[in-house]
């Protein structure tokens, strides 16, 4: 198989380790360098870096819908395009080039978390299984027909970053078993129950505001799930603190939400709507991460204090 490939981020690389396992690379389309960092540096996407590693050099369009661009994909004569969180909606003259048409690896067991973020927002929605699909490509946002799909569940206490982990390597997995089945003609795609669709949106900076007023599980989920960004946070003393790492205690004496109940070495026990918020470790603004016992050594807590939203 003839294989251009298109992804950008460290999620993508084990998949096009796969891909090239698995057919020729003829191309690899990834995001264009853009500013990085506090230093705002200009600096390659990873799939791009792991391009230079392999003696490939990459393709980094500032579109795909350009008549330039799609010449150029048509004169690599793909015979399947390989899309792993590339960040673009494909136009339908660019799926219609390849034999075999682009197939995604999107990490959801799709119709389930269509979208830009799904391993975020299912563990931020406290979601207890998720997994990998692989799904042949159509003009919608992940709407295509289904090929292949591999579940796992989803950690009580995992991150979005540790879940992100796992399936980078889930997708890698179900490329090297699905693109052989594939070209072998044995995947028989079967279309997605849109009426079953959710959605897992680009995330947003004002979605790590926390709202006191849900349960602590619920809060807990969008700690592990936000992390690194947007984060989670809140307004202590009129500051925004970056909220880490918590445990959530469900079963607790009943009061106004955001209040601190008790405050030591072992975290900052702050009322939720339902349950409690033991609060680990946090990063005030302007300062280095700590856990919560380094706080109260510079924030001598008083009654009635109380995280706001």
């Amino acid at each position: 198989m003839r294989i251009v490939f298109m992804g950008s981020p460290e999620f993508a690389v084990p998949s096009l380790r796969a891909a090239a396992g698995s057919g020729e690379i003829v191309g690899v389309v990834t995001q264009p360098a853009r500013p990085k960092g506090r230093g705002r540096k200009v600096a390659l996407s990873p799939i791009a870096e792991e391009c230079l590693q392999m003696g490939i050099e990459p393709m980094m369009p500032d579109s795909v819908r350009t008549s330039q661009f799609l010449e150029e994909f048509k004169r690599r004569r793909p015979e399947i395009g390989i899309v792993v969180a590339y960040g673009r909606i494909l136009p339908p003259e660019m799926l219609a080039i390849p034999e075999f048409g682009c197939v995604n690896a999107h990490a959801s067991l799709l119709p389930e978390l269509r979208g830009a973020a799904p391993i975020q927002w299912v563990v931020a929605r406290g979601g207890w299984e998720t997994g990998v699909t692989l799904m042949q490509m159509d003009e919608g946002m992940d709407t295509g027909p289904i090929l292949l799909q591999e579940r796992t569940p989803v950690g009580k206490r995992e991150t979005a970053v540790q879940l992100a982990r796992r399936l980078s390597s889930m997708a890698a997995q179900i490329l090297r078993k699905g693109i052989p089945a594939l070209a072998r003609g044995e995947l028989i795609p079967v279309p997605q129950d849109g009426t079953l669709a959710t959605y897992a949106p680009l995330l947003r900076r004002e979605d790590g505001l926390i709202d006191w007023s849900m349960a602590a599980g619920e809060i807990d989920s969008r700690i592990r799930g936000f992390t690194p960004w947007p984060g989670t946070y809140s307004v202590f003393r009129g500051k925004r603190v970056l909220i880490t790492t918590a445990l959530p205690l469900e079963a607790h004496s009943i009061s106004e939400p955001g209040k601190v109940l008790e405050a030591g070495a072992g975290g900052i026990l702050t009322a939720c709507g339902e349950g409690a918020l033991r609060i680990l470790s946090l990063v005030p603004e302007g300062k280095r991460e700590m856990t919560a016992s380094e706080f109260l050594s510079g924030h001598r807590l008083v009654p009635g204090d109380r995280f706001e939203k």
